[in-house]
């Protein structure tokens, strides 16, 4: 076997210890799930629970909290911005990628810009909008702010511009419309990358606080961050054992996306910076 060299050694422990800040947060958070409140804040710690709870924070989760009514909010929100989000950004990116027009690249340059525009931006004149509108306390209300995603635009931009423009032109020569070559020819080379912005949306989304926050009053409309909410209590403390467990059914969902779309998602971001 051949010995590691020093600059492997290095970039391995660095790897390591990147590995292990990144984890532990989700270890602590499982652990303190199964913790009694009174093992939260000592002055020693333990890597494992001196008590176990059993699943007594998790039954307390869903008696305190409508938690399957929050993820299937989620589901909802993610979804539904995800499907507009493919249907605006596929097409736009696609002329961006294969069409030659006067302004191409002056639109291109401003679809870089508005990426660093935030959220909190446009928040004010969107909530007073949606007021005026009486659409507040709504899915769409949710929904609408992420409809277009530049993001998206750009992603597929670099993916469609890899594509071989001789395919595109003998669909052309075989009678195919551009909307029947891009959604029958091109799109379906371009999955990996679908698969990579559907992670990127649907995480943002199923995390988003700072929106939902802002338009929503009605609990039953609720998305998964807010539930955190309800474990908060400004007299009696957090319910930190009740609030962990939350929080790891929460995230579940979202790990097991990732596994699941794990080689999709590292092809798609690969396969956007090859030309």
């Amino acid at each position: 076997m051949k010995a590691l060299s020093f600059k492997d050694l290095a970039a391995h422990l660095v790897l390591l210890a990147l590995t292990f800040a990144t984890l532990y947060p989700f270890f602590w958070m499982i652990v303190t799930s199964f913790r009694p409140a009174q093992e939260v804040f000592t002055e020693t710690y333990s890597w494992l629970p001196q008590t176990f709870t059993g699943l007594s924070h998790y039954i307390s989760a869903f008696e305190q909290a409508p938690m399957l009514r929050f993820m299937l909010n989620g589901v909802i929100v993610c979804l539904g911005v995800l499907v507009v989000q493919l249907l605006t950004a596929i097409p736009c990116a696609y002329a961006l990628a294969k069409f030659e027009f006067r302004g191409a690249k002056l639109l291109f340059g401003a679809v870089l810009l508005i990426l660093t525009v935030p959220i909190q931006v446009p928040a004010l004149p969107l909530f007073m909008a949606l007021a005026e509108l009486d659409l507040l306390d709504t899915y769409f209300a949710m929904m609408l702010p992420f409809f277009l995603s530049v993001f998206a635009i750009y992603l597929f931009r670099q993916t469609f511009r890899a594509f071989p423009d001789e395919i595109i032109q003998a669909a052309r020569m075989e009678g195919m419309g551009e909307w029947e070559i891009l959604w029958r020819v091109v799109v379906p080379s371009a999955r990996p990358a679908i698969a990579a912005f559907a992670v990127f949306s649907i995480t943002a989304h199923w995390n988003d606080l700072y929106w939902p926050l802002i338009v929503i009053t009605d609990t039953s409309l609720a998305p998964p961050p807010l539930a955190m909410m309800y474990f908060a209590d400004n007299e009696s403390g957090a319910n930190f054992g009740a609030l962990m467990a939350s929080a790891t059914v929460l995230s579940a969902p979202l790990i097991l996306l990732y596994l699941c779309a794990q080689r999709q998602f590292v092809a798609g971001i690969t396969m956007t910076g090859v030309k």
